[in-house]
């Protein structure tokens, strides 16, 4: 998936040469990480798909000092991004980032079994098609009693929750007809279809964050 979209608040390039910030990263980091205190494992191995900047897995990596993270991306320029956070940050639980492209399939027998898998705002940038890809690809890289967060812009029956995120889906409509925002319940109907327990959690600007769970081993 790689897709040259125009975006409201894209990143740019900050002081540290190769290194992005997007505002978007962070306006939503704090509450992002005041949702998953306390909601994810305190051991084992996370992977972020879709890392983007990179500065969103540089936080979770602190936060979460129990958990080895691992950023990915599928693009060059944000690998680099990516790669400079995390040197600058130094953290002995964060690995460099690997190139995965999340849409696609085959990626959860290379990276997984993994207890966390984390996705911020891509859901809305990509088809149906991929979004089915991906789901089912996080199924399968999820170990038992995994958690998968994923967090955006969601429709709720149909239906934008403001005039601003209905102005952003019909940008995003008119680039590409194939993307825009999903359905919240059409996410939790096809997590439910691969056995994942559904958490919803309401999020500031009308964005929502999902705790899809895999069951423990022997679990129904």
């Amino acid at each position: 998936m790689s897709r040259k979209l125009s975006l409201p608040d894209g990143p740019a390039l900050g002081a540290q040469a190769g290194k992005l910030d997007a505002p978007s990263a962070r306006r939503n980091l704090e509450p992002l990480l005041a949702a998953l205190a306390g909601r994810l494992p305190e051991e084992g191995r996370a992977l972020e798909l879709a890392s983007g900047t990179g500065q969103h897995v540089v936080a979770f990596a602190r936060a979460h000092p129990g958990l080895h993270w691992t950023p990915s991306d599928v693009e060059m320029a944000r690998l680099a991004s990516i790669a400079a956070w995390a040197e600058e940050a130094g953290l002995p639980n964060l690995a460099g980032p690997v190139r995965l492209d999340a849409c696609t399939e085959g990626w959860a027998a290379r990276r997984g079994p993994v207890d966390v898998l984390v996705l911020v705002n891509l859901l809305h940038l990509i088809s149906d098609a991929e979004m089915a890809a991906l789901l089912d690809e996080a199924e399968q890289a999820l170990a038992p009693g995994g958690v998968f967060a994923l967090y955006g812009p969601f429709l709720r029956g149909g239906v934008a929750t403001s005039a601003g995120d209905a102005a952003f889906d019909a940008s995003l409509r008119a680039q590409d007809p194939a993307i825009g925002y999903k359905d919240a319940q059409d996410v939790a109907d096809v997590a439910g279809a691969l056995r994942l327990t559904v958490e919803r959690v309401e999020m500031p600007a009308n964005n929502l964050l999902f705790l899809l769970r895999k069951p423990a081993q022997g679990g129904v």
